[in-house]
């Protein structure tokens, strides 16, 4: 492919590689083309795809997670050393611009405006999981000696609490492990249900043809 590339490409008669450097610098375009028609003030135009699912301010429209959109991607501050950026893109049903920007310290996605996210998130506490840590909780793991020592100790507190839900859970998945034998025995105990109702509507159609009936017949 870079070869093709390559090869295929027009010099003209008066394209000079010292004084050009590039067929870009010679035809006065960028690499990216219309993708970077706002470099100047710092917007580069990518290929955003929707990070969950929202509402549209404008025309309440829900626009699913995985739909993409030509936006507009610009830095707007750092989070430490990691760069925010915001995206602005416009919905595809309507005139109304969407905002979007990225949340570093969360690894998510927060909306700046022009729709309203479609609450999907729950609270780890409320199943009684083992909530992860928080930047501040690592960062005083990694220099504070006894706030890791009272950290490991409270840790291991929840995870006796919750062996005998663990327990349980690992039993209930032990029980569905044989699921070739749940199956043939229930596949089994449906062909024995299914022979046994076959032979009452036999029964019941031999009864009606000798006693002329043309009316349904009820089980004793």
């Amino acid at each position: 492919q870079g070869e093709r590339k390559g090869t295929n490409k027009y010099y003209p008669p008066d394209f000079d590689p010292a004084k050009h450097g590039s067929l870009n610098k010679y035809h006065h375009s960028h690499p990216l083309r219309e993708r970077a028609r706002k470099l100047s003030q710092g917007i580069l135009v990518i290929r955003f795809e929707m990070p969950f699912n929202i509402w549209c301010d404008g025309c309440q429209n829900h626009i699913g997670m995985g739909v993409r959109y030509n936006a507009e991607k610009k830095k707007v501050g750092s989070y430490y050393t990691t760069p925010v950026y915001r995206f602005r893109m416009k919905c595809h049903l309507c005139v109304n611009y969407i905002e979007l920007q990225t949340d570093p310290g969360n690894c998510d996605y927060v909306i700046v405006s022009g729709a309203r996210r479609k609450e999907e998130r729950w609270d780890p506490g409320d199943s009684a999981q083992v909530l992860p840590t928080t930047p501040e909780q690592r960062e005083r793991l990694a220099v504070d000696p006894m706030f890791r020592l009272e950290h490991g100790v409270t840790d291991r507190g929840i995870l006796e609490r919750a062996t005998p839900t663990l327990t349980r859970l690992q039993e209930a998945q032990d029980a569905w492990k044989d699921d070739f034998g749940l199956n043939s025995r229930l596949r089994r105990r449906f062909r024995e249900e299914k022979k046994t109702l076959r032979e009452e509507e036999e029964e019941a159609a031999a009864l009606r043809a000798r006693a002329g009936l043309s009316i349904p017949l009820l089980r004793e």
